[in-house]
């Protein structure tokens, strides 16, 4: 059952001081499903339904990128017929979202090992990701068959393989430089990183991209995450004070000089 809206805690953000980019972990569609006497698929079915409402909320409050953790590498490890049951039901979302997302403005995106992914799964999404191309809206990124792990061996072996080759110099290497090897290069780090189910890690998702970014943990299960509780969420942001190495004192009066 879907909660009121709680007026007070929409009406307390500022809109001013909205993440430019959320990454969410979407957990707990399968204990849901259990804890109604259901099969782990049904879980999955209902966490579109909040995909669904959260993709919406992002693009009405202005939220400029949103990334969802869909399919791990690790979940290939799962029980075949969980694993065939997840892709059909990719294929099928993409085909029935496609037209929303351009119809709301919303730009489609995949981070991942994309080759690994059934071949219907990329024809869907690549037709997907064309038809949203010129979208100017929320920027909506979906992390399929990815990990850190995966992303982060990946850009050194490249970078490895384009020193040896010559196209760059030992010294070349930086941090912005090994940002541009990664699979997000084309996105602004996360500032909130949102996990829903009571799990308290990261679980090799976008473990580079988060070394600044504000973790925010919720017991509620990802079918049951709506926008009261995206809010919620917003709200907890916003009451943090973000310091980047710096003391409260550097923040504070940085901030009274750009006011």
């Amino acid at each position: 059952m879907v909660q009121p809206l709680n007026m007070d805690v929409l009406q307390s953000l500022d809109r001013n001081k909205l993440p430019r980019h959320i990454a969410i972990i979407m957990d707990g569609n399968g204990r849901w499903a259990k804890e109604r006497g259901h099969d782990r698929v049904f879980g999955h079915h209902e966490g579109v339904v909040s995909v669904r409402e959260i993709v919406k909320c992002c693009g009405e409050i202005g939220i400029q990128y949103l990334t969802l953790y869909a399919f791990s590498t690790e979940n290939w490890n799962r029980p075949k017929e969980e694993v065939n049951a997840l892709m059909e039901l990719l294929v099928n979302t993409i085909r029935k979202e496609a037209e929303e997302l351009k119809k709301n403005n919303v730009r489609l995106h995949v981070i991942g090992d994309f080759d690994s992914l059934p071949v219907i799964c990329q024809k869907e999404l690549n037709e997907a990701m064309e038809m949203t191309a010129s979208n100017t809206g929320l920027n909506l990124v979906l992390a399929l068959s990815y990990s850190s792990k995966w992303e982060i061996t990946k850009a050194v072996h490249d970078i490895a393989a384009d020193t040896i080759n010559g196209k760059i110099k030992l010294a070349d290497i930086t941090d912005g430089l090994f940002k541009s090897y990664l699979s997000t290069k084309n996105f602004p780090d996360p500032e909130l990183m949102i996990r829903t189910s009571g799990e308290h890690r990261i679980s090799n998702y976008l473990l580079y991209q988060l070394a600044y970014a504000e973790l925010y943990f919720t017991d509620v299960h990802w079918p049951a995450f709506r926008r009261q509780q995206l809010y919620e969420a917003l709200f907890d942001y916003q009451q943090r004070e973000r310091r980047f190495g710096k003391t409260s004192e550097q923040i504070q009066t940085n901030t009274a000089q750009h006011a």
